[in-house]
């Protein structure tokens, strides 16, 4: 992999199977089940958060991702395409004979210690394309380092200003940033420091899934189909005397209307949104359909995040402008990063930014105030990891996908 990580390199040499005779077929088809069990496994291992099976004109290319980057492992041939594909739809208990609508399953699996932690569950997703099946197996942690705000790695100013929100009665508090951004471990965490510091309060949450279990939280999971949806069961829960209630998502106007409405009622109301920037998630709410008032009254804060590859401490060199560079060893399995860590930037709510959300400021209006207002933004706060040598400015770039933070 270039350090961009732009182009995946094998963290360990490829095996490359010979194109077969249907006698060779015959005599590898019942090692097919082996040969899926040593993948999840080793996927598992590697602590990889997805195990992609991508058909090809030759076959079947599997890849990792790990630590947010996907990395070919293995090209098996097309003569045994169909019955990898087939074994993983027994294993997630889907119809083998539809080949040609999506489905999506779960896959049991002794629990596993990997370097991401325990794994907890196995989602297994199967869609059809023009060159056949492509399955994507989805991995689940369970790793107690992260239940703490304290070890996510986010600066101290914006860990503190979490605390101090996690003991608040009411108010709404929205995490923000693309698919795969830590933006679930975060709020997974905001629980956790809830149950720590405030103990016996009522907390439920409406996931879709429910990626990981929390003792002493009532977690329900909405269906991607069906009549309980997020706004019919937030309705709903807020007759059932909840404390603070966790959405995995606000998706909708709806939704969004009806969490403004939770939040001013004297609710904890913890959730996420799809969104680039701060400044970008206040217009969206205003969009939706919230009352500028509401939103001012309501919003405790909002944080956007990004999750960055950390170098590994055993290679990482110095390079002659005296910030740290990728190198590649057998403890980072050779792409230079071991693990990742948060970039991240908060807004609260004060007087000036009230009064232009009142006055239904667009975006550009916001980011030139915040500035105004000296917040560290993100792409300071990933400096400061660059500087601390725990990132390079070419992963800032491949992950935030703006000018390089160490050129300006």
């Amino acid at each position: 992999m270039d350090r961009t990580g732009t182009s995946p390199r094998n963290y360990r040499q490829q095996k490359t199977y010979p194109v077969m005779s249907k006698e060779d077929t015959k005599k590898v088809v019942p090692d097919v089940c082996s040969l899926i069990e040593h993948l999840l496994s080793e996927g598992i291992e590697k602590g990889a958060s997805d195990i992609h099976f991508d058909p090809t004109a030759g076959g079947l290319t599997v890849k990792f991702r790990l630590d947010g980057s996907l990395h070919i492992v293995e090209h098996l041939p097309g003569a045994i395409q169909e019955y990898v594909i087939t074994r993983l739809k027994v294993l997630g208990g889907l119809l083998t004979y539809r080949n040609d609508i999506p489905q999506e399953g779960h896959i049991d699996w002794p629990s596993g210690q990997g370097a991401a932690g325990t794994v907890t569950d196995m989602r297994l997703a199967v869609f059809p394309t023009v060159r056949g099946q492509r399955a994507v197996v989805r991995l689940f942690y369970d790793n107690q380092d992260l239940n703490n705000l304290e070890t996510l790695g986010l600066p101290a100013s914006i860990l503190q200003t979490l605390k101090n929100i996690a003991s608040e009665s009411q108010g709404l508090l929205l995490l923000t940033g693309p698919a795969g951004s830590g933006k679930s471990t975060t709020l997974a965490a905001m629980i956790g420091t809830i149950l720590q510091t405030t103990p016996g309060r009522s907390i439920v949450t409406l996931e879709d899934p429910v990626e990981r279990l929390i003792e002493g939280v009532s977690q329900i999971q909405i269906p991607p189909t069906g009549e309980l949806t997020f706004s019919t069961a937030l309705r709903s829960l807020l007759r059932q005397d909840p404390e603070v209630l966790m959405l995995g998502e606000i998706r909708d106007a709806q939704t969004a209307q009806i969490a403004a409405q939770a939040a001013l009622t004297g609710h904890l109301l913890l959730s996420t949104m799809h969104s680039g920037n701060c400044c970008a998630a206040l217009v969206r709410l205003l969009e939706m359909g919230i009352e500028p008032y509401q939103l001012t009254s309501s919003l405790l804060g909002i944080v956007n995040q990004r999750l960055l590859r950390r170098l590994c401490p055993e290679c990482r060199q110095r390079g002659s402008d005296g910030t740290y560079q990728a190198v590649g060893c057998s403890c980072c399995a050779e792409t230079g990063y071991r693990g990742r860590i948060l970039a991240a930037e908060m807004v609260e709510m004060d007087s000036s930014l009230r009064k232009a959300v009142l006055a239904r400021a667009d975006a550009e209006e916001i980011s030139r105030l915040l500035q105004g207002r000296g917040c560290m933004n993100l792409l300071q706060n990933a400096q400061r990891l660059i500087e601390e040598g725990l990132t390079t400015a070419e992963e800032v770039q491949r992950v935030c996908g703006r000018e390089n933070p160490a050129s300006s």
